[in-house]
C-alpha cells in the first residue's frame, strides 16, 4: 500500500476544500487525437468512464471518503484525465477496488483505477500503467519521545520494531533500504498499521510521504516524520494508472496524463493538495 508538506499548518491546507464545478478537468482542452476521441474509445461501460479505488479513501488522495467530490490530489487527477479524454464529472462513475486487487492478474472492472500505485517491473507483468503523474518518496513516521524518534539515518532503524502495509513499495522499501534486525509488522489495511503506531505497537511507521503528513497532522496524536527517504536508490519511483494488460486505452491515457504535465494542470494540482516540501529531513 502499496497504498511534501509543512507540518499541521499545511497538512490542514492540504486536506482542505476546493471549488467543484460540473467540469471534469480545468486544462486547456481534452487531448486531440482521432483514436483517442470520446467515441472511438473502448470502454467498460458504454458512455462512461469507471475509475477505480480503494475504500476508504483517505485525505490527501481523497476527501471525505467520497473520489467523485472533485477533492483531493487523486481525485482532481482522475477528473483532469477524465478531462482530457473528453468526459465531464456526469459521465464518470467510480468503483470500489482493493488496493491489491488492482494490479493483480485478471479481467478489470475499471477503465483505469487510481490509488497510490507505484509502477514496478513486476507488476507491469500483470497490468499496464499509465506514463508516471506523482514522484513518490517514503516517510518514516514515529511517536515523538520514542527511541527513534530523533533518527538522522536509516542505520539507527535498524533495530525499530516497524509497522507496514502489505503489498506497498513501503513495504519493499523497508525490507530492501532500512533492513531491520527483525520483519516488519505487515499489516492488509493502512490504518490498521497507523493504530499499531498509535498503541505503541511499533516503533515506526512507514508510508508515503504525502500520507506521513497526514498521519501527523490528523491521524496520530503526538507523532512526527523522523525523515524521507527514497525506495529505490536508483529510478524514482512514480504512481500510474493501473489498466487491464493489453488495454487498448493506454496510449490515450498515455496522452493525457502527458498533456497535463506540458501545460502545467498537473502541478497545479500537485500543488494545491500536497504542497511544498518542509519538515522531513532526508535520511540515508
Amino acid at each position: 500500500m502499496a497504498r511534501s508538506f509543512m507540518l499541521l499548518a499545511l497538512a490542514v491546507a492540504v486536506v482542505g476544500c476546493a471549488p467543484v464545478d460540473n467540469t471534469a478537468s480545468t486544462s486547456a482542452g481534452p487531448t486531440t487525437s482521432t483514436a483517442c476521441a470520446k467515441d472511438q474509445l473502448s470502454l467498460i461501460n458504454p458512455g462512461k468512464l469507471t475509475i477505480g479505488t480503494d475504500k476508504p479513501a483517505f485525505e490527501p488522495w481523497f476527501k471525505d471518503d467520497d473520489p467523485s467530490n472533485g477533492q483531493g490530489f487523486e481525485s482532481a487527477v482522475a477528473f483532469a484525465v477524465a478531462g482530457e479524454l473528453g468526459f465531464d464529472r456526469t459521465e464518470v462513475q467510480w468503483s470500489t477496488v482493493k488496493f491489491d486487487s488492482a494490479f493483480a492478474p485478471g479481467e478489470k472492472q475499471f477503465d483505469f483505477d487510481i490509488n497510490q500505485v507505484s509502477i514496478t517491473p513486476a507488476r507491469a507483468k500483470a497490468v499496464d500503467f499509465s506514463n508516471g503523474y506523482y514522484t513518490v518518496k517514503q516517510a518514516i513516521v514515529a511517536i515523538k519521545g520514542g527511541k527513534y524518534a530523533d533518527a538522522k539515518s536509516l542505520a539507527e532503524l535498524k533495530d525499530a520494531k516497524i509497522g507496514v502495509q502489505v503489498g506497498t513499495t513501503s513495504l519493499d522499501a523497508v525490507k530492501k533500504v532500512i533492513q531491520p534486525g527483525e520483519d516488519p509488522n505487515v499489516y492488509n489495511e493502512q490504518i490498521d498499521a497507523v493504530n499499531a503506531l498509535k498503541n505503541k505497537q511499533v516503533d515506526a511507521l512507514v508510508v508515503d510521504l504525502p500520507t506521513a503528513f497526514y498521519v501527523t497532522a490528523a491521524q496520530v496524536e503526538d507523532s512526527k516524520i523522523v525523515g524521507q527517504f527514497s525506495s529505490t536508490g536508483g529510478t524514482p519511483e512514480e504512481f500510474g494508472l493501473v489498466m487491464e494488460k493489453g488495454s487498448a486505452l493506454k496510449s490515450c491515457v498515455d496522452k493525457a496524463v502527458d498533456a497535463l504535465k506540458s501545460n502545467g494542470e498537473l502541478a497545479k494540482i500537485e500543488e494545491q493538495w500536497l504542497g511544498s516540501a518542509v519538515g522531513a529531513p532526508e535520511l540515508r
